[in-house]
């Protein structure tokens, strides 16, 4: 089985003033293409901060992430926001939608960003509307929209450009129980079907349950 995600010896660490605080120590990983890993962990535990340094939107302390066999270590910032544009999705708690622009065009955002036409971007946005049952809201505004449904169009927004890996952070914690479950399920059909890695930080035993395989943190390391 292919090895698309591979971390050593990572490590990251804070400075406020004198104090440095670590939050990672030193974490080994290897995730398997089209594996769904769920990270969890108490709060604290530094998920969130791992899942940041996995997915190149942080520089780790030290330690080495290799991502679908491209060594990230050395990548400069700006290769970095090219590569993450390209072959990652990210679903985040709070939904990240700009709230003056529509589901469709929130979705067609990174599309154009790659430098897709207009007309591509908006059937390939809509497609991806459709794919997480959200065909029947394209014009509307995040205001618009319950909190599931922001979600839902965050997720269409991060799966519209086919990445190889999808990272969510938390991406249940502020919907209520059917919400949730709505989500965990494209999350399962987007592994299932159409293979998609996905690493998912949460705190929802019931939810975490829904992957492949869990990785529990506790005080910055792996313990299980």
């Amino acid at each position: 089985m292919k090895t698309i995600i591979e971390v050593k010896n990572l490590t990251k660490s804070f400075t406020d003033g004198l104090t440095v605080t670590q939050v990672l120590k030193g974490i080994d990983l290897e995730v398997h293409e089209g594996e769904f890993v769920a990270i969890m962990g108490r709060s604290g535990a530094g998920k969130s901060t791992f899942l940041y340094q996995m997915s190149l939107l942080d520089n780790p302390t030290s330690g080495s992430i290799k991502l679908n066999g491209h060594l990230t270590d050395h990548m400069t910032s700006s290769e970095k926001t090219h590569y993450r544009l390209m072959e990652l999705g990210y679903v985040f708690q709070d939904y990240s939608l700009l709230p003056e622009l529509t589901a469709l065009e929130n979705i067609m955002v990174p599309l154009l960003m790659q430098g897709i036409s207009m007309p591509v971007a908006k059937n390939r946005a809509m497609e991806a509307l459709m794919s997480v049952n959200l065909g029947n809201r394209p014009d509307n505004l995040p205001s618009e929209l319950s909190g599931g449904e922001q979600q839902r169009v965050s997720i269409a927004r991060a799966i519209t450009h086919k990445p190889k890996i999808l990272f969510a952070d938390e991406p249940t914690a502020n919907l209520d129980s059917f919400s949730s479950r709505l989500v965990m399920d494209i999350f399962k059909k987007l592994n299932k079907e159409d293979k998609l890695t996905i690493v998912m930080v949460t705190h929802e035993e019931e939810y975490g349950k829904l992957a492949d395989r869990i990785v529990r943190l506790s005080d910055g390391q792996v313990v299980k």
